[in-house]
């Protein structure tokens, strides 16, 4: 998990780039991105922690999700801080959260 925290951390935070066209971008490519990251990563925090509580597990990732953003605007590396990127981690994260549970009731 430290890994991935660690790639997940420089990934948000490198300079922004001119995007190109790929044949497999669409509009909205960066939230599904977003909630797709947060999602393995809220999947693996609570993987590692699974007896923490759900508010203190909620309040780790968003703090992280809030800093990303307010550094991604503070460090002007061409990348911005936008409110739907923190509503797409929030998701993300509760995805993660609720497959674990799933998958733990299911098969433990």
């Amino acid at each position: 998990m430290p890994i991935y925290w660690a790639f997940l951390t420089y990934m948000l935070l490198k300079p922004g780039e001119e995007n190109h066209e790929y044949w497999f971008m669409f509009d909205g490519i960066d939230k599904f991105l977003h909630v797709s990251i947060f999602a393995m990563l809220g999947f693996s925090f609570i993987s590692a922690f699974p007896k923490i509580k759900f508010i203190y597990f909620l309040q780790i990732i968003l703090i992280y999700a809030f800093l990303t953003e307010i550094l991604q605007e503070e460090m002007k590396l061409g990348r911005s801080m936008e409110t739907l990127d923190i509503i797409a981690d929030t998701i993300g994260c509760l995805i993660g959260y609720f497959i674990y549970k799933a998958l733990l009731k299911r098969y433990f």
